[in-house]
């Protein structure tokens, strides 16, 4: 499971890049070259670093649960699989292979960025009430760290999904700023370090 928070890591850098790009590119042109995007961009990664990341822990703690080296849970228990991956399994083929394709094609149209979709997903693997030991790993209340994601996540889908528009003043996006691009994605990485450290 350490391989799912590596790939999160560097999945940040490729967002923090990209507002390094923003940066140097402002440096170099004058004000008429609008570098916005890619501080847009930065918080698009961002999030889709923490969707990624809860896809791959949900998949590699559910093998490591069929191993037997993690203790199952009810969610655990109710995952249906079809029965071409149990003649798989009776088949002798590794877990990665027949449970781990099942996970990844079943949660291939989920989005994991919501902190209830979040919470439902890593129940597969663990008991615990997530966002409450969250909390407590980041010494705030879980409601305040729920509200922030939330926020995040509702303003990557205003620039994935709305072009970042401004409903109120037509022809013009939601204003954006270097700050606020790299503070949604520290405080992205230390939710996603907080779920590890909770859930393995």
């Amino acid at each position: 499971m350490r391989k799912a928070l590596q790939q999160f890591d560097e999945n940040l850098q490729r967002s923090r890049d990209m507002g390094t790009l923003a940066v140097a590119v402002g440096q170099i042109t004058t004000s008429a070259v609008d570098v916005t995007d890619m501080w847009r961009a930065q918080i698009v990664l961002g999030v889709s670093a923490l969707d990624y990341f809860v896809h791959e822990l949900t998949r590699h703690g559910m093998i490591e649960i069929s191993k037997g080296s993690r203790p199952k849970t009810d969610a655990y228990s109710r995952f249906t699989l079809p029965l071409s991956a149990i003649d798989h399994a009776l088949g002798g083929q590794p877990h990665e292979s027949w449970l781990g394709d099942v996970v990844r094609e079943r949660h291939s149209w989920l989005s994991f960025q919501q902190p209830d979709k979040i919470a439902d997903a890593l129940r597969l693997i663990s008991g615990v009430k997530l966002w409450e030991e969250v909390g407590n790993y980041m010494g705030q209340p879980a409601k305040d760290i729920k509200l922030r994601l939330e926020l995040i996540v509702d303003r990557r889908n205003k620039i994935a999904h709305e072009a970042d528009m401004d409903p109120a003043n037509p022809g013009f996006r939601w204003p954006i700023s270097e700050s606020m691009a790299n503070d949604s994605v520290a405080f992205v990485e230390q939710v996603g370090h907080a779920i590890f450290e909770t859930v393995v």
